[in-house]
């Protein structure tokens, strides 16, 4: 599922593409990271040499550390996506910033500087979001929606939906979760797999 124009228009300060330098397209995931599923992303990655950003949920960097630090040895860029995936929409300002705080400790106690941002379910407001631009983060959103977090998609239907939208620059979400598992064992190898000669899947770096 491709962003729409209407919500670029609305949200222009964040970014649902990436200009690149080079030919580039940019794989993030989501949730992460858990041992039932991250590692087995990892050695994908690996095997086609490609780089990813991770946006990861707090809550998993405590419980899964080992984890995490192999996200970091392997060369992944990592971002910050709160520490119990909260819905901004629902939650007061200042829990939401608080929230992403304990986040970013975390993951800087791992040696780890980072500026980016992706709020779970794209939900943050209009002043959430100014107080984030306002400390420096850079709030990464998408171009392609996989849908493999959904359960009721198909796995050929959520490839489908990456072929017939992606193009040099986009942001493609993805999730190491449990939920996208199913769907995601058969969409990653094929991405991967498709690759053209002229285009490197790279990490966020802003």
């Amino acid at each position: 599922m491709k962003s729409s124009v209407f919500l670029k228009l609305l949200f222009p300060k964040r970014h649902w593409k990436i200009k690149p330098h080079h030919q580039k397209i940019y794989l993030t995931f989501d949730d992460g990271p858990i041992p039932e599923v991250t590692p087995w992303v990892l050695s994908l990655l690996k095997k086609y040499n490609a780089k990813a950003t991770f946006f990861c949920i707090g809550e998993n960097i405590e419980k899964h550390p080992d984890v995490f630090k192999q996200i970091i040895a392997d060369g992944h860029a990592i971002g910050n996506h709160t520490f119990n995936h909260l819905n901004g929409w629902k939650t007061s300002t200042n829990d939401y910033l608080n929230n992403i705080v304990k986040t970013q400790n975390i993951i800087e106690s791992h040696g780890v500087k980072t500026k980016l941002f992706r709020p779970p379910y794209g939900r943050c407001t209009n002043k959430q979001t100014h107080i984030l631009l306002e400390q420096g983060k850079e709030i990464i959103m998408w171009d392609i929606l996989t849908r493999d977090y959904d359960q009721g998609t198909s796995k050929e239907k959520c490839l489908e939906i990456y072929h017939k939208n992606h193009e040099v620059g986009s942001v493609v979400v993805l999730h190491d979760s449990l939920k996208a598992y199913l769907n995601l064992k058969h969409i990653l190898p094929r991405i991967l797999e498709s690759k053209p000669a002229h285009l490197n899947f790279d990490k966020i770096n802003l």
